[in-house]
């Protein structure tokens, strides 16, 4: 392996994480953009609903080749984050354990009476929950939110900072969103960042983190109608959230609400307590190099 300080300069400037990082996100925004105008052709032609369906399917394909191909080789610690190892088990244990999570937060929402059926429900909104809020969200913010963001900020500032400022780009970035508040930014922040970045420390993958994401959106906007980040959708029932803004979370949704705060965020503590006890928690990029540079180094052998 060829040592790091007899690189040429332009090979550590590109492994510098910050710089990898910038690059990691320059491809995925042209993977976005392009799959973005050549969408803009055939959803006329194919239709909205198999639009937004084809569209998932083709840029979370693109995305992952991307990946795979080049920004899993990027920077000094080159690690596949979507690798096959564990895959199936990851995803599976993110959508059931938030599926879990999610009907603990309604059974609550509903023993407060701030959740009540009140009828039945459809599938009209099926194709859009399922693209948009499941597929599209669950993989592709977990890519640029733990995939780039997370890993390298992490390898240039540390596990602690990586959490705190992923976390609040993840809440805020849902500041724009329908029926969006401050309060509703700061609890995804807490409860969905925490959870979330615990989830990528724990287990050095996305998968698991994409299950999490993807079962969370879709048991509450398929199956119990709550609001998606804000998002109104019809889902298997038709409910209705009242009472007090702290409970219910007003027309943001439960993720809102002092209830998911409480839950979501006690969970993510957990999963933060497992990756502590493995020792996935990195120091600095600096203490890193000064701890290197202060090793003794082993006797050249006669």
């Amino acid at each position: 392996m060829t040592d790091a300080v007899s690189q040429p300069l332009w090979k550590k400037t590109v492994d510098f994480p910050l710089v990898a990082m910038i690059i990691a996100l320059l491809v995925i925004a042209v993977v976005v953009f392009t799959v973005g105008e050549v969408m803009a052709v055939l959803t006329p032609q194919v239709g909205e609903t198999a639009g937004q369906l084809l569209g998932a399917v083709i840029v979370i394909t693109l995305s992952f080749l991307a990946y795979k191909l080049v920004i899993r080789h990027l920077g000094e610690r080159k690690h596949d984050d979507l690798r096959a190892e564990n895959a199936v088990r990851d995803l599976g244990l993110g959508i059931g354990g938030s599926f879990l999570l999610m009907a603990a937060i309604v059974g609550i929402a509903a023993v407060f009476d701030v959740y009540n059926i009140v009828g039945e429900g459809g599938f009209s909104d099926f194709v859009f929950l399922f693209a948009g809020a499941g597929l599209i969200a669950g993989f592709m913010e977990e890519l640029i939110f733990r995939g780039i963001l997370f890993r390298w900020i992490e390898e240039f500032a540390g596990s602690w900072a990586a959490l705190v400022l992923t976390a609040l780009f993840f809440g805020f970035a849902h500041d724009a969103n329908p029926n969006a508040t401050t309060f509703s930014s700061i609890a995804i922040s807490i409860e969905a960042g925490l959870l979330l970045g615990a989830a990528y420390m724990w287990t050095r993958s996305l998968w698991l983190p994409i299950g999490i994401h993807f079962g969370w959106n879709m048991t509450q906007g398929f199956v119990f109608d709550v609001p998606v980040s804000g998002n109104d959708v019809e889902g298997l029932v038709t409910a209705e959230l009242s009472g007090p803004e702290l409970l219910s979370g007003g027309a943001f949704g439960l993720e809102a609400s002092l209830i998911a705060l409480v839950l979501a965020t006690a969970a993510g503590l957990w999963m933060l307590k497992q990756a502590m006890d493995k020792g996935e928690v990195m120091a600095p990029w600096w203490v890193r190099r000064k701890q290197a540079l202060s090793a003794p180094t082993a006797p050249a052998e006669e």
